[in-house]
């Protein structure tokens, strides 16, 4: 086992990968960028180095800085977390020729699945369904144009080393095609260095869904079932849940089956996330392999009991898995909220800023994971996530019930969040009935939003009534306090906006 680790990260996913190693008794190394130097993880780990100034490719991606301060810090093994060289077939290269390990997947198995055309290829072969659309980039216009029509109209282009809904594009006539293929490479050249896509079928009114695995070096594939990842901005995931309320057992019990496969074709080694796109007959495709640790892994720790980190650390260290698949359960029900410093009234545009007060809700069934503090600045050069709000319930109903809970408890103030937007998804109908897709967002929520929107006379008069009433109970409060009478229940109103520390 590994006495030193090295976090290649930031943030919240720094903060968890090192409380993990503080559980098995290793030690951590933290490295940081200039805008970082008093974060969370910085604190936290028992050594850090600086890296360079603000800017990723002067910081976080600084391949070459990170492996120095490794062999700096005595440090045998480097978790990289998601992001940044989590995915990156040159980084994990570099390790393998210094000798050190990365805790993830090999140089290979990320070369192959970092590719969506190689990845489809290699998949098909070993009888993963797949999507109908092209196994190679498109070299040329007229070839796009041709391959749309074979296919039939909607089609989706999608950058061929990309991720993360960069260098995508919907086109549903001929008339879009050309247009959307220039800016698709456009994107894909600006964001992966690379502007070469392919072209597949647009599944309508999609589901997102991810089947979780774990492979060590001695053979052993399992499956940790599945997320259900359909709530998305952007063609980003802000919500998400296991089990999947669309998902049943004959086709959950296939999808893992195939994730497993999907794993053997490249001899995949540690953790790694296999997600399909799932139609309205429960029909799934291949979407694409992450080789890295997913930002909502701890849903799948909550319904399974299986700590995905420490697996991870202990798969790098040779060591097989704890577990056969007839020992992964799946328990109760877990839902994920990703707390962002976004505005979801202005297309989520980020609001980084200083965390004026911090309190995190608690109690049964509820984890925050999180790498801020009361006091932190949150920096504009990098993803502006607060933190993980995920609950587990005994089914999804308390699951919903006890994250609306916990939303209701957290309190943020000094930049703009996304908690308010979260609370009303869990209060709007065709969330609470698993009717949803990855459409939701755009063409169900916000329409249903806008169409109960009060008018701007309405909305005055209660915000008036609302300023006046918390206006008589501070006057009400303060008159009680000076006459001795008492102020009852004080910890109702302490840290509560507008209460706390004025009278």
């Amino acid at each position: 086992m590994f006495s030193r680790i090295l976090v290649a990260n930031r943030g919240e996913i720094a903060v968890r990968v090192i409380r993990a190693c503080r559980e098995m008794g290793i030690e951590t190394v933290a490295v940081y960028s200039d805008v970082d130097r008093h974060a969370l993880h910085v604190r936290y780990a028992d050594y850090a180095y600086r890296l360079g100034p603000a800017p990723a490719s002067e910081s976080y991606l600084n391949m070459e800085k990170i492996i120095e301060v490794a062999r700096k810090s005595g440090a045998q093994a480097i978790h990289p977390g998601y992001g940044f060289l989590a995915e990156n077939a040159e980084f994990a290269k570099r390790l393998e020729e210094e000798g050190i390990k990365l805790i993830g997947p090999s140089s290979e198995a990320m070369r192959v699945m970092g590719s969506k055309t190689l990845a489809r290829q290699t998949v098909t072969k070993a009888g993963v369904p797949v999507i109908p659309g092209t196994l190679e980039p498109l070299a040329t216009e007229e070839e796009v144009v041709e391959t749309a029509r074979e296919i039939g109209y909607p089609v989706m282009l999608k950058a061929a080393a990309g991720g993360g809904g960069k260098g995508m594009r919907l086109v549903r006539d001929e008339s879009e095609i050309l247009s959307a293929l220039r800016m698709a490479r456009s994107e894909a050249k600006s964001s992966f260095g690379d502007d070469s896509v392919y072209i597949e079928k647009y599944i309508e009114k999609p589901r997102h869904v991810e089947i979780q695995i774990l492979a060590d070096s001695h053979g052993n594939v399992v499956h940790l079932f599945e997320r259900e990842c359909s709530i998305q901005r952007r063609h980003q995931k802000v919500i998400e849940e296991s089990p999947s309320p669309f998902i049943d057992d004959e086709t959950r019990k296939r999808m893992g089956e195939v994730a497993v496969a999907a794993a053997r074709a490249v001899n995949y080694e540690n953790a790694g996330t296999v997600e399909f796109l799932v139609d309205a007959d429960k029909n799934f495709y291949f979407l694409e392999m992450n080789t890295r640790l997913q930002v909502e892994h701890p849903v799948t720790e909550m319904v399974t009991g299986i700590d995905i980190v420490k697996e991870q650390i202990r798969i790098a260290a040779g060591e097989p898995l704890s577990f056969t698949q007839e020992q992964v359960r799946q328990v109760g029900h877990a839902i994920e909220c990703r707390i962002y410093a976004e505005d979801p009234d202005r297309n989520f545009f980020p609001c980084p800023g200083l965390i004026e007060r911090l309190r995190t809700p608690g109690g049964p069934g509820v984890r925050d994971d999180s790498g801020v503090f009361e006091g932190f600045e949150i920096p504009m050069h990098y993803d502006p996530m607060i933190s993980k709000l995920i609950v587990w319930g005994k089914d999804r109903a308390e699951a919903i019930a006890r994250m609306k809970r916990a939303l209701s408890e957290y309190v943020i103030t000094g930049v703009k969040t996304t908690i308010p937007f979260h609370i009303r998804v869990m209060n709007n109908r065709h969330f609470i009935e698993g009717d949803f897709d990855t459409n939701f967002i755009d063409k169900v929520f916000f329409k249903e939003e806008a169409e109960r929107e009060l008018p701007e006379p309405e909305v005055a008069m209660l915000a008036g009534a609302i300023e006046r009433f918390r206006r008589e109970l501070r006057e009400s409060l303060r008159s009680k306090e000076i006459s001795g009478e008492g102020i009852g229940s004080l910890w109702k109103y302490t840290y509560r906006p507008g209460f706390g520390k004025k009278f």
